[in-house]
């Protein structure tokens, strides 16, 4: 085998991009390996508008933003928001021409690491390449984390039951009845695209009130992000309650609100909302259709069901990581891996970034606009920065 890469990047998502530009630009040796933009591309809609605005770009260093790839496409922000998917995955085909970042479009089968005096991680690829690198970025996303809680699994007949990442073709469901349970954004974006496309019936089981439709207001999460990016830990080294007090902001915005431009596609007879109720049981007719019945007593006829319940962060799902001997070296708390400072797990070398980062890192990375500020913060423990920076002070402005 070949002299260890001093980097491996596992993802070419958005947080693989940011990462990838970064260490180009300051000349550290990286392969970045995965399908680009797979996830977004494949286990998206058509048809999803993103939530965020412009300011949401990948660059880590402020060059190539959305609002640069706007102009150079003679749009304007205001005509072009809310982004829509396919804009997006065109900003990042863009970005990613542009920072001339080129991945290996490959999975990992299998990832090892070695310690002792030359530390190496060892990645067997799809097809049986190898290669060996000094250290190792997982920016996985959250194709490996798809959430089913365990009663609806067991509630509903085998191939009746699917997450919304894989209900992206919608033509299949028209004139069909469909019951989403969720009743965040992505359930009711699931549920316009359903009714755009025909279905005969959509309806929405989810446990709470209905979110208001509102403008979600996320000036106020960018300046915390950079925060990170200029003194790594610092979100790590608040006080419990502020920490809450950050979750709880987040949560009343993305969890709370539903966009005003979802309200129109949605009106009409054809969506029908059950705000405050859970499936309580299903049978299946002998002609096919699902009689589900709610715990408010309602009763619903059903042809496919559609999970619009999230994602949950469990490494042991990852094959790649499975099949290797890194999970019983890597410490986790409740699925996630435990990170210091700079997104490093307990095995050194090793950083996981995005969704996984969320919970040490801060639940902005459950978003797109941690994806540059994670890039300089781990970039900057490649470099060697990661020492002088760890002694910054804490920082004492608000968090909310």
């Amino acid at each position: 085998m070949a002299d260890p890469v001093p980097l491996l990047v596992v993802g070419a998502g958005p947080y693989g991009l940011a990462m990838s530009a970064y260490a180009k630009r300051h000349g550290i040796a990286h392969v970045i390996a995965g399908r680009p933009m797979d996830f977004w591309a494949s286990q998206m809609p058509r048809q999803l508008y993103l939530r965020s605005g412009c300011d949401w770009h990948l660059d880590p260093f402020d060059e190539d933003t959305i609002e640069g790839y706007l102009e150079a496409r003679n749009l304007t922000p205001a005509a072009a928001v809310p982004l829509s998917r396919d804009v997006y995955l065109d900003y990042c085909d863009w970005f990613r021409r542009r920072k001339d970042i080129r991945v290996a479009p490959t999975l990992v089968r299998e990832l090892n690491f070695s310690g002792g005096p030359a530390p190496c991680f060892r990645a067997v690829f799809e097809g049986g390449d190898t290669l060996a690198a000094r250290s190792v970025v997982l920016a996985l996303g959250f194709g490996y984390f798809t959430h089913v809680p365990d009663a609806y699994a067991s509630l509903f007949p085998p191939g009746r039951l699917r997450h919304t990442c894989d209900v992206v073709e919608f033509s299949a469901l028209r004139g069909r009845r469909v019951l989403v349970i969720g009743g965040r954004q992505s359930a009711f974006e699931w549920a316009a695209c359903l009714r755009d496309h025909g279905a005969e019936a959509v309806f929405l089981s989810y446990r709470h009130p209905t979110p208001a439709f509102a403008p979600s207001d996320w000036s106020w999460v960018t300046p915390l992000v950079e925060a990170i990016a200029a003194n790594p830990g610092w979100y790590q080294r608040l006080a419990p309650e502020e920490k809450e007090q950050v979750a709880r902001r987040l949560w009343a915005e993305g969890r709370l609100k539903l966009e005003p431009w979802l309200a129109p596609r949605i009106a009409g007879e054809t969506v029908r909302l059950f705000p405050g109720s859970q499936v309580a049981g299903c049978r299946e007719l002998p002609g096919g259709a699902l009689d589900v019945t709610l715990d408010t007593g309602a009763r619903l006829r059903a042809d496919q069901v559609v999970l619009a319940t999230g994602y949950k962060v469990d490494i042991a799902r990852v094959p790649f990581l499975a099949r290797g001997n890194l999970l019983r070296q890597v410490q986790t708390r409740d699925g996630f891996p435990v990170l210091d400072a700079y997104f490093q797990s307990s095995v050194p070398g090793l950083y996981f970034t995005s969704l996984c980062a969320a919970q040490d890192g801060g639940p902005f990375f459950a978003f797109t606009v941690g994806a540059r500020a994670s890039a300089v913060v781990i970039g900057s423990a490649l470099r060697g920065a990661g020492a002088r920076a760890g002694s910054a002070a804490r920082v004492s402005e608000p968090v909310a």
